[in-house]
């Protein structure tokens, strides 16, 4: 349980400067909070002693002088989707939780329903201002940018995906499409759909038996394997499967997102709705469409919602897949979810691939490139009684989903490691990741050395740490 002597929260720049010098002078610890989304204790640590709240810093505008829109990192993914689309008719492709704040959600290389249409958000970021702490112990904002012959150009390289809270405290991002050169800032980022057409397919437990689901989950990869790549006219389809234990409604569902105006976007879902049921031996309980403008479907349901007070304990572990599932690992997804003891373990399987994959391991800190879904194993409960259970319940499938590879998604080739915006502390744990690969090759694979002597040049003091920081090197 996080208990900080102090929350500064934090509306400038300058006052995070000023923060981040006094807690250095004092020698206490420092994490930032931007949305509030923290999936493991790296905010909430005993050992944090200063918690510097950014949720103030909401800013979203058209900078004129760097040809860019500035998003301070405060701003959550809802009200950037509404600030670009009403003022310029213009979007970023990130994450589909508008509540989000981007400060982590841009530096981890966070994704959304329009990523295998225009790419990851970090493909977007031109520039960050960052403040960062020197050998001396003071801080200072710096911003670095992807031109070339930007002296910090490695500090902008090490937030396209090197992960939050690594090398200082980020203030603000900015972002362009990659090779825009018009003056018209409406041209700047990609155009935000008109509406969103969404489809989904709902399977009870009590109709589908083991043979239905081994090929519901079979069909699902084996549409993402044909359908995933960067020139795909399918691109502009979102796929994703959801799965529970079957005590828990409404069942097996699988569904889509695609932008309404996109060429054949009803026979798109038609297609890959008919193609996940072809042969389960079960008619979906509910197969239906919604159309709906895009920025309600993006920025409005669910913003600001707190969420459930009585489902605040959670766990997550993640994947990258560069194919469906083997039939082995479908057979213990089954036997987890179908068992007949209560199971808090959720399967998640969103769409990746298409325009992300249009980009070079290395250009990026973004390392996964060839991937084409992602994969959530979490569970989520309301008592601290039973933490300890349920997080040995979702380990346990894991762990057996992996069982081939030391118990995680190590990269080969039908996996490729882990999402750090999804971190799990266990793929450090020796106990729990015997694959003989480290937690950081896991994350960043060939990119982590270069992160390391970016940790080196901008947090030599290694003043921001946690569990899954990039380390100093030796």
């Amino acid at each position: 349980m996080g208990k900080p002597d102090c929350v500064r929260v934090v509306t400038t720049t300058e006052q995070v400067v000023e923060a981040v010098n006094e807690a250095v002078a004092e020698g206490r610890r420092i994490a930032v909070r931007s949305g509030g989304h923290g999936l493991e204790n790296f905010i909430a640590n005993p050992e944090v002693k200063v918690l510097l709240d950014i949720s103030e810093m909401t800013g979203v505008y058209y900078d004129s002088e760097r040809r860019a829109f500035a998003i301070e990192a405060g701003a959550t993914l809802g009200h950037v989707y509404r600030v670009l689309f009403k003022g310029w008719g213009v979007t970023v492709p990130a994450g589909m939780s508008p509540e989000v704040g981007v400060g982590g959600h841009f530096a981890g290389g966070g994704f959304g329903p329009l990523s295998r249409s225009h790419g990851a958000v970090v493909d977007y970021l031109y520039a960050v201002e960052v403040v960062v702490v020197g050998e001396d112990g003071r801080a200072k904002a710096v911003t670095a940018t992807r031109e070339p012959d930007d002296p910090h150009r490695e500090l902008w390289w090490a937030h396209t995906g090197g992960g939050g809270g690594n090398f200082g405290v980020v203030t603000r991002y900015w972002v362009r499409s990659p090779g825009a050169t018009s003056e018209d800032p409406a041209e700047l980022l990609p155009r935000a759909p008109a509406a969103t057409l969404s489809g989904v397919a709902i399977w009870s437990w009590d109709t589908i038996d083991q043979a239905g689901f081994t090929t519901m989950l079979r069909n699902f990869g084996d549409w993402c394997e044909k359908n995933s790549d960067p020139d795909s006219p399918a691109r502009h389809l979102f796929p994703w499967f959801h799965g529970t234990h079957r005590s828990v409604p409404p069942g097996l569902m699988a569904g889509a997102q695609v932008d309404a105006g996109a060429p054949g976007a009803e026979e798109l879902m038609a297609g890959f709705l008919d193609a996940v049921a072809a042969g389960v031996g079960a008619e979906p309980v509910v197969r239906n469409l919604q159309t709906q403008p895009w920025l309600y479907a993006a920025a409005y349901p669910g913003y600001g919602d707190p969420g459930n007070p009585d489902m605040r304990r959670f766990k997550i572990k993640a994947a990258y897949l560069r194919k469906g599932y083997t039939d082995r690992q479908i057979e213990v997804i089954h036997g987890h979810l179908a068992g007949e003891a209560y199971n808090p373990t959720q399967l998640l399987l969103v769409g990746y691939g298409g325009r992300v994959n249009a980009v070079a391991p290395d250009a990026t800190a973004t390392a996964q490139r060839d991937s084409i879904l992602k994969a959530a194993h979490l569970g989520a409960w309301s008592s601290p009684d039973d933490d300890e259970a349920n997080i040995a319940l979702i380990r346990e499938m894991y762990r057996d989903v992996y069982a081939h590879s030391g118990g995680v998604p190590a990269p080969d080739e039908h996996s490729d490691g882990s999402y750090i915006n999804y971190p799990d502390a266990d793929l450090a744990d020796p106990a729990l990741n015997t694959s003989g690969i480290p937690w950081h090759h896991l994350y960043y694979k060939d990119n982590y050395p270069r992160l390391q002597q970016v940790k080196r040049r901008y947090d030599p003091r290694d003043e921001f740490r946690h569990a899954l920081s990039i380390r100093l090197p030796d």
